[in-house]
């Protein structure tokens, strides 16, 4: 049985990685920064870290095959104020190299790092029908500024002969929460919420997929490098928001679209990101051998609903 240690094993995406890992006969060490309300599982233990104190339980690291790391603070979750930006940044890089300062610092067994990234790396369509590849350089706005020292922080791993991966996550779409629960939110009550023009692309992926992918790059040790973590299939966000609609209300429901400036005056300079259009080729890691189970947004929402 192998030893795989988690960084935000408890958030959105952790959670469900962490099931699917341990269905999958893998030891999994999550670190977190308290013992508190921890949920006991089979075959899943915790140990403490804390990136501000740089402080680790270093037995973890010394016990692991491989480190999954997803820690970061939330980017949609608080205003982008000049502090809530740097704990953008720093929650990120500052992890990473905790990590790394630790493997340099003593014995361990850990043969790969398969660390999450995001599609804010890329900027804004600019051509039709053009898809962003792995290749492209990273964006000058913020998330790309910050993608770009997040994925070179981990990179330092590659020095001491660790496989490193990095999955550019697009939208996650769960059933238990992030975008797709906000997207349900007004359709629950009749009305589907087209934000801006709802002509901006989104690059999507099911969070099955999702943690599928993150357990392929494990498994499969001809990948490394950076790689696009979204379904085949992007959608604009009129027909994302409608595909929601009609598979939980049918014809009942009544479209409507929220202004650009009223985005703005919500969510401040979180709403670039929201009325931003990036469409992503997952053609890189078609390529490696990996299948969708959901590669069309229908396919997507149907299932998620089915749940």
């Amino acid at each position: 049985m192998q030893t795989i240690v988690v960084t935000g094993g408890t958030g959105l995406v952790g959670k469900k990685l962490v099931a699917e890992l341990v269905q999958k006969n893998y030891h999994v060490i999550i670190l977190t920064r308290s013992l508190d309300n921890i949920e006991k599982q089979k075959n899943v233990e915790y140990a403490l870290w804390n990136v501000k104190n740089e402080t680790i339980d270093i037995d973890a690291i010394q016990k692991a095959d491989a480190i999954i790391h997803l820690a970061g603070a939330g980017v949609m979750d608080k205003k982008w104020d000049a502090n809530y930006m740097l704990e953008i940044e720093e929650s990120r890089t500052k992890s990473s190299a905790l990590l790394i300062k630790t493997l340099q610092n003593n014995t361990h067994k850990v043969k790969v790092i398969v660390s999450s990234s995001a599609i804010g790396w890329y900027g804004e369509d600019k051509l039709s029908n053009h898809y962003f590849v792995e290749t492209d350089k990273a964006d000058d706005g913020f998330l790309g500024k910050v993608c770009s020292k997040w994925e070179q922080s981990i990179e330092a791993a590659t020095a001491l002969n660790i496989r490193v991966c990095k999955l550019r996550t697009g939208i996650v779409l769960s059933n238990a929460g992030g975008a797709y629960k906000e997207f349900k939110t007004s359709i629950k009550y009749g009305i589907a919420a087209i934000l801006g023009n709802g002509k901006q692309m989104v690059s999507w992926i099911h969070i099955d997929d999702l943690c599928r992918q993150f357990i392929f790059a494990i498994e499969n040790e001809t990948m490394s490098g950076s790689y696009n973590a979204v379904a085949p299939n992007p959608v604009d966000n009129k027909a994302l928001t409608l595909t929601i609609a009609n598979t939980i209300r049918g014809k009942f429901y009544i479209p409507v679209y929220v202004p650009t400036f009223v985005l703005k005056l919500m969510l401040g300079k979180r709403s670039i990101e929201i009325l931003k259009s990036a469409t992503i080729s997952s053609d890189k890691i078609k390529a490696s051998g990996f299948t969708f189970l959901y590669p069309s947004i229908l396919s997507a929402v149907a299932a998620l609903e089915k749940k």
